[in-house]
Formats: C-alpha cells, sequence, structure tokens
C-alpha cells in the first residue's frame, strides 16, 4: 500500500507544453506508480491536447468548467463539471476546454502514453460546432 497525501502548497504546478494547444497546466497527483498516473489538468478556453491513446486506458473526471472530448472518426463530445469519461485501451482521441470557458479535469492514465499529432483550429472548430 501507498498514501499519496495532498499536494504540498509549495510545489509549482507545471505547464504542459509540445503536446497540448493553448495553455494547460498540470498539478500531479501521483507520479508513475505501477503503469497509472494522476494529474490534476488545468485548460485555459480553447486549449486542448494533441491526438494520442493510452496502452490500458484513461478515466477522466471533470470537477470544473465545460469542454470536450472527440474520439477519432467521430464528432466531438461535450463534457462538464459532474462527467466522468472512460476512454477505452488504444482509443485515438483528444480532450480539452470549451472556446468559451475553462476545464479542470483529474486524468487517471493507464499505461504509456502514445502522443500523436496536433487537433488544429479548423478541426477543433469543426468538431466542435
Amino acid at each position: 500500500m501507498q498514501i499519496f497525501h495532498g499536494r504540498e502548497t509549495s510545489a509549482k504546478s507545471e505547464s504542459r507544453g509540445p503536446t497540448f494547444t493553448g495553455q494547460v497546466w498540470a498539478d500531479p497527483v501521483m507520479q508513475s506508480t505501477g503503469g497509472v498516473m494522476i494529474n490534476n489538468v488545468f485548460f485555459t478556453p480553447g486549449a486542448r491536447t494533441f491526438w494520442h491513446a493510452h496502452a490500458q486506458g484513461q478515466i477522466l473526471q471533470v470537477t470544473a468548467g465545460k469542454g470536450w472530448i472527440c474520439v477519432a472518426g467521430q464528432k466531438a463530445q461535450p463534457i462538464r463539471a459532474g462527467d466522468t469519461v472512460w476512454i477505452p485501451a488504444d482509443e485515438r482521441h483528444w480532450h480539452g476546454a470549451a472556446a468559451d470557458s475553462y476545464l479542470l479535469h483529474t486524468a487517471i492514465s493507464l499505461g504509456k502514453t502514445d502522443w500523436q499529432d496536433e487537433v488544429i483550429e479548423a478541426d477543433y472548430a469543426g468538431a466542435t460546432a
């Protein structure tokens, strides 16, 4: 058993960069332990992940704001505070904030993340229209 105590107030949030569009910040809740990683992730309006997939899936618990999640080949689906999303293993997807709202979610990532290409502005706008 391991206990992961709450985030230290002196610890700094991490700015997420090359696999995100827009300003995205994360607070690690639990670094990778047994292939599981937990982060609280804050997206500014319109910010989003690149396309990616998780070797064993991902769970998103939306805690504030509203946003979108999109599976390859499908139209984006709205998500908002209180929603829980299960993304199966190896499912290509992206997620992020709505254009007019921030988004805060807890991401529980299972296994390795395979980062892929950027969700360009035209694709984001088209998927969320």
